[in-house]
């Protein structure tokens, strides 16, 4: 399977100063991709509609559940060698980005049915990333291009022990410039489940088709799923980040988030105090997950809470971790929302989500290193050492 993944060599990338490429805009239509298709396990009727293949659990006319993943899809460049800053890397792997098409990729892996929806440029990297989703088996009918503003980059210093730090060029970048009427609200309604972050609350017009979007899926009975993503060079101040982020709080159904971000949206209080936890839980929350890197992840709902001990394994790369959890959890979800109401299941679901994690880590990048659910089930079936 192709992911277009090479290396690229650059001369003077530190001398470049983040936020110095700038783009003109004109506002535009973006043209829409005209390619359509089937996820894994699936075939079309005559209609068009979506059938499971007999031996999937599924009867002939059952539609498997649809998971939306809204926001942005980017480069990132990674360099070949860890531990090195980006003046000192020799080289840079490109490899396909962004948390919400991480997710729809993972959910796709995983044998589940997914779609995306955001804006790219109309150049090579934009197409590319469409390509991306189609040879991945995500939905990609609701993917936009703006002939005015590039695709967003983003270049990703790994330290020695596989942890990122961010510099982006998006100044701005196509996935800003998602516009309300370029929404696909047919597509958002058939959803089981709207997952989205907080990037594309930072900037408008794409703020305003992220509220409209979250809007159309609530309104039609669609379970919302919020990964806020913190990703503070992109915010104007950590203050506008913390406001934005809690601005959309309320209205999710499930929300996962990591010990950092705990931390900062309670303004420094301890992250591993369930009472500081709990202050997050909103009255219509159904469940909260809290991620611990190699440690696992914690879970709270109104009825219960818990951990669940992660898988160890040697990390090359964390990019992508915390999407690959996202989407394990939400391909279970998917299929049953009742897991949500009963314990057992949903620490198995869980265990399965930290594994669909860590196996990520183990390579580079994030869409080339996501799971299959084969892999995932026979990592579970390995005995501890």
């Amino acid at each position: 399977m192709a992911l277009h993944c090479g290396s690229f060599c650059f001369t003077s990338v530190a001398s470049n100063p983040l936020g110095s490429v700038k783009f003109s805009h004109p506002i535009v239509k973006a043209s829409l991709f005209p390619s359509p298709f089937c996820p894994p396990n699936v075939r079309l009727n005559a209609k068009g509609k979506a059938k499971a293949i007999p031996g999937d659990g599924r009867s002939e006319t059952e539609e498997l559940p649809l998971v939306v993943c809204f926001g942005e899809m980017l480069i990132d460049f990674v360099p070949t060698v860890s531990g090195l800053s980006l003046a000192d890397a020799p080289a840079f792997k490109k490899a396909p980005g962004g948390a919400p098409a991480n997710v729809a990729v993972g959910i796709a892996r995983l044998g589940g049915s997914s779609a995306f929806i955001g804006k790219v440029g109309e150049d090579e990297f934009g197409y590319m990333l469409a390509d991306i989703l189609k040879e991945n088996n995500v939905n990609n009918q609701g993917m936009r291009f703006d002939p005015g503003a590039r695709t967003a980059l983003a270049f990703v210093t790994l330290r020695s022990d596989g942890e990122r730090e961010f510099m982006f060029y998006r100044n701005p970048s196509a996935d800003m410039l998602l516009q309300e009427d370029e929404l696909d609200l047919d597509l958002i309604r058939k959803a089981k489940i709207f997952h989205y972050g907080s990037i594309s609350l930072i900037t408008k017009p794409c703020k305003s088709a992220h509220i409209a979007a979250a809007k159309a899926a609530k309104d039609a009975g669609v379970f919302l799923s919020y990964d806020p993503n913190l990703r503070l060079p992109l915010w104007p101040s950590a203050d506008s980040a913390r406001e934005g982020i809690l601005s959309i709080w309320d209205t999710a159904d499930i929300i996962k988030i990591s010990e950092e971000e705990i931390s900062f949206l309670t303004n420094g209080e301890n992250p591993y105090d369930d009472a500081v936890v709990r202050k997050l839980f909103h009255p219509n929350l159904k469940l909260l997950l809290v991620t611990e890197g190699s440690e696992g992840c914690r879970y709270y709902t109104k009825e219960f809470s818990g951990k669940v001990k992660g898988m160890k394994v040697d990390a090359v790369d964390t990019t992508g971790a915390g999407d690959a959890f996202v989407a394990g959890i939400l391909s279970q979800l998917a299929t049953d929302l009742s897991l949500l109401q009963k314990e057992e299941q949903l620490r198995d679901s869980l265990k399965f989500a930290n594994a669909c994690g860590a196996l990520t880590v183990t390579e580079r990048g994030a869409i080339p290193a996501l799971p299959t659910k084969e892999t995932v089930l026979n990592a579970l079936l390995e005995p501890v050492l």
